[in-house]
């Protein structure tokens, strides 16, 4: 069993891997950048190691400084969150070869999957079904553009090495594809080092439903059932929600069958996921799916499929690497209710959803029946300009899909943040939205409604808050006064209206 573990990440999902470890007895090592020296994971882990500059690059991204970490604390083992090395299969590599456990799947694994094309012919050889395309041998413009054409348009560039929806250029026309194969490469090269691309089929109006898959060393390899993920702006997810709502008993096994598949088919270890895009252009019970990615990490969305499954996965994530069977087998594993995940941002959507950064002068999770909140940071903390802008997942479970998005709603309107703008009142919107009440959102959703959810007015904060905020509010000499300490005074201003000073609800 591990004994110590380091967590080689941030804020709320190392937050998360600690309250894990506590309850399996086993200790923890925080890591923290110069921008982190106060932040709650820090003081949350049994110990912690100080690992560089503020720059991701200089500290959570180094795996020389992480590894010196492992060392000077004597860990036993790393779990990489999610983000920063957690697919990074030279990072573990490195971990594997020093003898230190890497709570994931193998670096051969993670190698072969985060190669887009890899990844593609292997599903392929297992009988999985992927999105039509091309990989053509030929990696010049002109190789690549006959390539769009073999397919023909509308078609995605896309980069072989990416993620996060980098890489990526859309083509209409075969006029266009020459810039857009240029404008994919350059990405692609400057994010990952690999300016390789593939050609895939644009699918009109797609839904983007990922399964969660566990493996352990033991040959036994289950589903956790599936997340529908199509709220996504940019290819980057707002909401997440399970069980989708397309979702059909038929298609449910289908999919499921072929997720556990693609685990087999790689080899597969500890957590991960299956992404899927769903054609449902023919209609109900007869949609399509086809293999997307595999992501070989733990996901933010994760919470969700906790929810409706009763079953702790990260949890399952130490002890499968510890070299113990899966705590639970696919007979017992068992779906009920529903579950919504919103992630709240420092960001401001009306200015292109610019991040944020400051300090969070009022952060008041909502206590809510129902609710579950993952955050990384607590009132008086620094968010830093040097990271993801992730606050908190608010996650709403409930016996229905309506009544989970009420809850989640009503949470989020009762989840007051000062000091930096948030999404917020866009998550808001979002919700409330007709289309998506009604199960009807797919992955274009946002691209043709996101800049008039985000450009709306935002909320108004509930009388209940500004009347708490109204008696009290900084003044802005005070603010200047509170520095590294973070004391904060409060001073009695009757009649004041403090959103004129501290910024607008929801924003």
């Amino acid at each position: 069993m591990i004994k110590r573990l380091l967590i080689a990440n941030r804020g709320e999902v190392a937050l998360r891997v600690i309250r894990a470890c506590r309850e399996l007895g086993v200790e923890t090592v925080a890591v923290y950048s110069e921008a982190d020296v106060r932040a709650p994971h820090v003081s949350a882990a049994d110990r912690a190691v100080a690992i560089g500059a503020a720059p991701a690059v200089d500290s959570y991204l180094s795996t020389a400084r992480i590894l010196e970490a492992v060392d000077t604390s004597g860990a036993d083992a790393v779990h990489p969150g999610y983000g920063f090395l957690s697919e990074n299969a030279s990072f573990a590599a490195a971990c594997e070869q020093a003898g230190i456990v890497f709570v994931g799947p193998p670096s051969s694994v993670i190698a072969q999957m985060g190669s887009k094309i890899a990844a593609r012919r292997v599903m392929q050889t297992a009988g999985v079904p992927s999105v039509p395309g091309d990989v053509p041998h030929d990696q010049s413009d002109d190789g690549v553009r006959r390539a769009v054409e073999r397919v023909g348009p509308p078609v995605l560039i896309k980069a072989s090495g990416g993620g996060g929806g980098r890489g990526i250029s859309r083509v209409d026309q075969i006029d266009g594809a020459i810039a857009a194969i240029q404008g994919a490469r350059r990405e692609a090269t400057a994010s990952f080092g690999d300016g390789t691309l593939y050609v895939e089929k644009l699918l009109v109006k797609p839904h983007h439903v990922e399964v969660q898959i566990f493996a352990d060393n033991h040959d036994h390899v289950v589903h956790l059932w599936e997340r529908e993920c199509s709220a996504q702006r940019r290819h980057q997810k707002v909401i997440e929600e399970s069980p989708s709502p397309i979702m059909t008993p038929r298609l449910r096994a289908r999919m499921t069958d072929a997720a556990v598949q693609a685990a087999r088919a790689c080899g597969y270890r500890n957590a991960g996921t299956v992404e899927f895009l769903v054609d449902t252009s023919m209609g109900r019970g007869a949609e399509r799916f086809y293999f997307l990615e595999m992501n070989t990490r733990l996901q933010v969305e994760h919470p969700i499929t906790e929810q409706v499954t009763g079953l702790d996965i990260v949890r399952a994530q130490i002890l499968v690497a510890s070299n113990e069977p899966l705590p639970w087998l696919a007979p017992s594993i068992s779906q009920r209710g529903h579950a919504i995940e919103a992630r709240v941002y420092a960001e401001d959507p009306a200015q292109g959803f610019l991040p944020q950064a400051g300090r969070l002068l009022l952060y008041r999770e909502p206590r809510i029946p129902g609710i579950r909140i993952d955050s990384g940071v607590e009132e008086g903390s620094d968010v830093p300009v040097h990271y993801d802008a992730l606050l908190a997942k608010v996650i709403a479970t409930a016996s229905t899909r309506d009544e989970a998005i009420t809850r989640l709603v009503c949470a989020l309107r009762a989840f007051p943040i000062l000091g930096v703008r948030t999404n917020v009142s866009f998550l808001l919107r979002l919700l409330e939205h007709p289309r998506f009440r009604a199960g009807d959102v797919d992955t274009t959703f946002l691209d043709t409604e996101g800049h008039t959810l985000a450009a709306s007015p935002p909320e108004q904060p509930p009388a209940f808050v500004r009347e708490a905020l109204a008696a009290y509010v900084v003044d802005a000499d005070q603010l200047t006064a509170a520095t590294a300490s973070g004391a904060i005074q409060p001073k009695a201003v009757a009649g004041f209206d403090p959103w004129e000073r501290l910024g607008t609800w929801g924003k």
